[in-house]
């Protein structure tokens, strides 16, 4: 009798880890363990000030009548995010008595992290991704769940939208999406990122006109969310709100410890960076296109009167996820909030590339390592930039394969 329970156990551990169709069940079951986890960090793990007072303070400026977006500003310095991230934050801010029900906001934040998880996992159960996925993206990080229950940052906020507004595109929810998008990008600018990802999604799938009117919608709601402080100071937010000419503290990059302070500031750096992400974000645009004919069949589909339904869902999603990745694989820094970014897109990403599953596995526990040295050192920069390449390449050569996509293609339909 211990036997057959032995070998049922052994089946169903199996089934939960290496069946794709039972990935629902291990995703509920991994939320239910995380709800413990999380009680169990909040509990015990003493929570570090970073930001969050920071937030409360630029907040509170906005709650008495100040907005002019210039004079907004906490201990850590001015407000450098877009309206949407004002008005969540206030809501936050009324919730816990001004900011200083901090353990009220953790709880908070626990729930935000189970609802970004739930979306991530919508996203890889409907793509059919190896369960044992999901388990990594849930027990590997202590960094992960540090930025979201700890550390109180607006990252994780923004990638909420983000993954909603990825769920609603792959229900072909355009309007919507690109609502939540836009309230996205409005909370935190890196997710524009995605943005020229969505360009060709929409270009292909709903041409001009329905292409130009969601575009109009995340106009609007940039608008909606700015609107006081555009009437205030209209200059004054766009050039806080969207800075990108913003300058980072070398102390605190994540990524770029292998060169020295005088280059990192430099500003023929950040133009090389530009220029190679332009790069390889349009090669990888082009290749992950190829059933369109790349670009060039990107712009035809745009302009045609027929435009179809014909990018899969792991297309499609790899088209974003991959957008992302090479905008933050050439960003001029990274702190360490910013894992948030992609970690949870990374292990899509790299099954996508036909790297052997020893190398697959190397380098996400690679960048794993490289996020948790603190304060980052150049074997932990270069660490991070070895394992990024390794993907970048892994993912072209993949691209390249002849009649990958298309087989994709008919694989996910």
């Amino acid at each position: 009798a211990m036997t057959s329970v032995v070998r049922w156990a052994v089946s169903l551990a199996r089934s939960l880890l290496l069946n794709p169709t039972h990935a629902i069940y291990t995703a509920g079951l991994l939320l239910l363990g995380e709800c413990a986890l999380n009680f169990f960090i909040v509990q015990r793990v003493p929570y570090t000030e970073i930001d969050w007072q920071a937030y409360m303070q630029e907040v509170e400026g906005v709650r008495n009548g100040t907005y002019d977006y210039p004079l907004l500003k906490g201990d850590t310095g001015p407000l450098v995010y877009p309206g949407g991230f004002v008005w969540f934050f206030l809501g936050l801010y009324e919730l816990t008595n001004s900011g200083t029900n901090i353990r009220l906001a953790q709880y908070l934040f626990v729930f935000f992290y189970l609802v970004n998880l739930a979306l991530v996992f919508a996203i890889y159960v409907r793509l059919k991704m190896p369960p044992y996925l999901l388990v990594f993206m849930s027990v590997v990080s202590y960094r992960v769940h540090s930025i979201f229950v700890l550390r109180l940052f607006n990252d994780p906020i923004a990638m909420i939208f983000l993954f909603c507004a990825v769920n609603l595109v792959l229900s072909r929810q355009w309007s919507w999406a690109s609502i939540v998008f836009s309230l996205a990008v409005s909370v935190k600018m890196n997710i524009v990122l995605f943005g020229p990802a969505l360009a060709v999604i929409f270009a292909v799938q709903l041409g001009l006109v329905r292409s130009f009117s969601n575009f109009l919608a995340t106009v609007v709601i940039q608008l909606l969310v700015a609107a006081p402080f555009l009437q205030e100071n209209a200059w004054g937010y766009l050039t806080r709100a969207f800075d990108l000419s913003r300058q980072f503290f070398f102390v605190w990059t994540v990524n770029w410890k292998v060169v020295p302070e005088h280059i990192f500031l430099d500003r023929r750096f950040h133009l090389l960076l530009l220029a190679l992400h332009v790069f390889f974000l349009g090669l990888f645009l082009h290749l992950a296109s190829r059933p369109e004919g790349g670009l060039p069949g990107v712009c035809k589909k745009l302009f045609s009167r027929t435009a179809r339904f014909d990018i899969s869902a792991t297309r499609t999603v790899l088209l974003l996820f991959g957008s992302n990745f090479i905008g933050i694989m050439f960003a001029r820094s990274l702190h360490y909030q910013f894992y948030v970014w992609y970690f949870h897109t990374l292990p899509f990403v790299v099954w996508q590339t036909r790297l052997p599953h020893v190398l697959r596995w190397a380098v996400l526990l690679g960048i794993e390592y490289a996020w948790n040295v603190f304060p980052a050192t150049p074997i932990s920069s270069a660490t991070l930039h070895l394992c990024h390449v390794i993907i970048l390449a892994g993912l072209l050569h993949a691209l390249l394969q002849p009649a990958l996509a298309g087989k994709e293609e008919k694989k996910d339909q």
